[in-house]
């Protein structure tokens, strides 16, 4: 069933690589699997001119139609996949198109984000897709557009969600307290209880990308350090987006390994379950290079 369901994966990416040729004009070579270039230098920006010479797979997003809360309306329908690897780390840029910018969360709003997913373990007999297994984990790293927001100065306050808003007062920022000391900062835990319980969702954010691990639906766990990182940007009704994160250690020893990627789009109150996602897409490193 797991290898049909491989087949019915790449045969979807096929599939949508041709719809995305056949609309619009747009002549570009692209690659039944994604493959990695090796490069001397991984670029830190998703704009880098080195990513204009790196094989383009194109995935088919597919419903997320599994478990609750489920998307049984397409959004994003195809991500555009590439990736450099340098010996010790891969970084993939992925591209899509969002009529809407959505980096910034709050109640009622929903972020733009992608991720991406390796398998723990290599293999013929993969886990399932869908975030793995118990006993089979996988290994995720999210990239958040709100996170990136906060990464490039947005600044962590009421005033960045809401402008127009009049604070009166907070404890924290009482003038009596001298900005930085430790009684300020044991004022802002106690009216912050996210921050002061160490949740990492609230920050503080100094990348916009956290290492994930789960065994299945409702499993996702903060891995123990992040060792991702990557940069997104918006322009043209669409993301770029880089992931850099350590090569995976099937595709080091092997040269191929599969991969998943999942993207939310924060306008159509996209989040957790509710994304857009691909099965399992074989990532190989390039051969003579």
């Amino acid at each position: 069933m797991r290898r049909l369901a491989m087949r019915l994966s790449v045969l979807s990416a096929a599939i949508g690589c041709l719809a995305l040729l056949s609309c619009g004009g747009r002549h570009e070579k692209t690659t039944p699997e994604i493959v990695a270039r090796g490069v001397a230098t991984l670029p830190g920006d998703p704009e880098d001119r080195i990513w204009e010479k790196a094989p383009v797979h194109v995935a088919t997003l597919l419903l997320q139609d599994m478990v609750e809360p489920r998307l049984l309306e397409a959004s994003t329908t195809h991500v555009r996949i590439q990736a450099l690897a340098d010996g010790s780390r891969l970084a993939i840029r992925m591209s899509w198109d969002d009529s809407t910018r959505s980096d910034l969360l709050a109640p009622g709003k929903f972020g733009d984000a992608c991720a991406v997913q390796f398998p723990v373990e290599g293999g013929a007999d993969l886990p399932a897709p869908q975030m793995g297994e118990e006993g089979r984990p996988v290994e995720i790293a999210f990239w958040s557009a709100a996170w990136q927001a906060l990464v490039d100065g947005r600044p962590r306050d009421i005033h960045a969600i809401y402008p127009g808003a009049k604070v009166d007062h907070y404890p924290y920022e009482a003038g009596s307290l001298e900005p930085g000391s430790s009684e300020q900062t044991a004022m802002e835990s106690r009216y912050a209880p996210a921050r002061a319980v160490g949740n990492p969702v609230a920050g503080p954010h100094d990348r916009p990308v956290q290492d994930l691990l789960a065994a299945g639906p409702g499993t996702l766990t903060p891995a123990e350090r992040t060792l991702s990182d990557g940069k997104g940007r918006f322009a043209s009704a669409s993301w770029v987006v880089l992931v850099s994160r350590p090569l995976p250690a099937t595709l080091a020893h092997t040269g191929r390994a599969q991969a998943a990627f999942a993207v939310w789009e924060g306008g159509n109150r996209e989040a957790g379950a509710r994304k857009m996602r691909t099965g399992w897409i074989p990532i190989s490193l390039e051969e003579g290079r």
